[in-house]
Formats: C-alpha cells, structure tokens, sequence
C-alpha cells in the first residue's frame, strides 16, 4: 500500500490543439478580467468613505476569495493548454485540492453571512446598527476564514491518507478529490461518503439557507410600494442566480457517489472563471452607490 506515484498527468480540458488554442485566449482574457474586476471592486470599497456599511465590509472580502480561487485553478489551466503533456506533482495536487476548497468553501460561508446581513438589514432595521456592529462583522468574516479552512482540511487529510500506485493519469484539468478516488489502491467507500457529508451537505445546507433567505427579504417587502418591490425582486434574482452558479456546480458535484461524469470539466470551468468574473458584476457595478464611488476615484 506504499504510494508508488510522484506526480499525476492530467487528461486537460481538450486534446484537440486548435481548440485549445481558442481555450487559451479565451481563458486568459477572462482571467484577467477577473483580476481586473475584482481588484477594482477592492479599491473602490476600501477607499470610499461612502462604503462604511456592514454589506461593503463584507463585500470587500468576496472579491478577495474570488481572485483567490480562481488563481488556484486558472492558471495551471491556462499554461497546460499549451502543453501536450500535463503534469502534476503529488505535493502540488494536494496544494491545488486544499487551496480550491479552502477559498470555494469560504466564499459560499460570506454569500451565506451577506444573505444574513441583508435578511436583518430589512426585517429588523429598528434594530439593524445594534446587532450587526464591528465586532460582530469581524467575527462572522473570521467564522467564514475559519469555516473554510476546517473544511478543507478535512478534505486534505481525506486525500492525504489514501494510497496511490498507478496509473496515475487523471482525467481532468485540475486535481479535484472525486477524480483522485478513482485512483486510489484503497477501498474509497468510507471517504467517499465523507466527501458527501463534508461538501455536499454545505454546499445543499448552504444553498437551503441562502434561498429561504432571500424570500424572506421578498415577503418582508410584499408591502412596500410597486416600484421598490420591483427593485428588490431584480436585486434578490441576480444575487439568486449567482447563488444557483456557485452552488449548483458543488451539489451536482459531490451530492453523488465517488465517480466523475463527462460534464464535470465544464461544470468545473464554469465554477471556477465564470462566476468569479460575474460577481464584479452582480454585486459591485450594478450597485449606484459603488459606481458613484468608482466615478470619484477615477476622478482622483
């Protein structure tokens, strides 16, 4: 039961060079924006004097794990396009699994605390300043850190433990701990459940607490005038639907057994660059107050 394998080769995202090719320019342009768009969204919060609410606080973070993540992923994605074998080594697979849950996890966790803010925010505004204060935002943006990193510790040590003696080929473009199960030499019956127990009960937990959330911010406004109501219900869908992005993927993905379908690589693809170019968008640039802030810092 020794681990015989020092390094992984990744079957990538395409074997077809001219697609990968496209991939590429594809890829790194939308890397990019994500760093771009996120970066911005951090200066701007930071800087104004405006964004001083507990949803700034909060939101200032969201960017940071979103260029977190995605630099866990893209980049190694985007370098092995161009590269007809893609290697991994056993040290940088386990960094890669620990770092994509860690900042994966942490961000769902500030989505969860955000939906919290803004369910308080509106259903006991009387009370809002008394119970959302300083101390307590700092302590539910390091529960979110912490949250994280317990999860993916866990899944960590899960991988750490089991025995790897070829074939070490896996057949996708990053090391995810459902295609390193069906490498393993060892029965994975018991660590696959705990994946379950451990990711797709977040991600489904996360997912129940975050909807009811948002409905009770709907209902809570059933009484305000037409064009508020309508207001809120634009905000609640495009912040549901960056909801159903980010934890769509995760609960299709480890609610299951340990095995791996065809479409896991683009549903991955889609986890880790589409959403995080999206939230720029979603939570920051179709807010009047952050575009305000960005039209006087560009004006510095």
């Amino acid at each position: 039961n020794e681990n015989n394998v020092t390094e992984f080769i990744l079957h990538g995202l395409t074997q077809d060079k001219k697609v990968a090719e496209v991939c590429f320019l594809l890829f790194l342009t939308l890397y990019a924006t994500i760093i771009l768009g996120n970066l911005l969204t951090i200066i701007t919060i930071k800087t104004s004097e405006q964004l001083n609410s507990p949803m700034y606080f909060f939101l200032s973070h969201l960017p940071f794990v979103d260029i977190s993540y995605s630099t866990v992923i893209a980049p190694k994605l985007i370098y092995d396009l161009l590269l007809e074998k893609k290697t991994i080594s056993s040290v940088g697979c386990t960094a890669q699994q620990f770092g994509g849950h860690f900042f994966r996890c942490t961000e769902i966790f500030l989505l969860t605390v955000m939906a919290y803010d803004r369910s308080i925010a509106i259903c006991k505004l009387l009370h809002y300043t008394n119970i959302m204060t300083k101390r307590v935002c700092i302590w539910l943006v390091a529960g979110c850190w912490v949250g994280g990193f317990v999860h993916s510790m866990v899944q960590t040590l899960l991988v750490f433990q089991l025995h790897f003696c070829g074939p070490n080929e896996i057949d996708h473009y990053f090391c995810d701990i459902q295609p390193l199960l069906k490498r393993a030499c060892t029965d994975t019956c018991i660590i696959g459940a705990s994946v379950v127990a451990n990711s797709g009960v977040i991600s489904l937990g996360s997912f129940i607490v975050l909807i009811v959330s948002y409905t009770v911010v709907l209902v809570s406004l059933r009484m305000c005038s037409f064009k508020g109501h309508l207001k809120a219900v634009h905000v609640c869908t495009y912040q549901i639907t960056v909801v159903v992005l980010l934890l769509g993927p995760g609960i299709f993905i480890y609610m299951r057994p340990s095995t791996t379908f065809s479409a896991d690589k683009m549903i991955s693809v889609f986890h880790a660059i589409i959403t995080p170019m999206l939230n720029p968008l979603i939570y920051t640039l179709r807010n009047k107050e952050v575009k305000n802030a960005m039209k006087k810092l560009w004006s510095r």
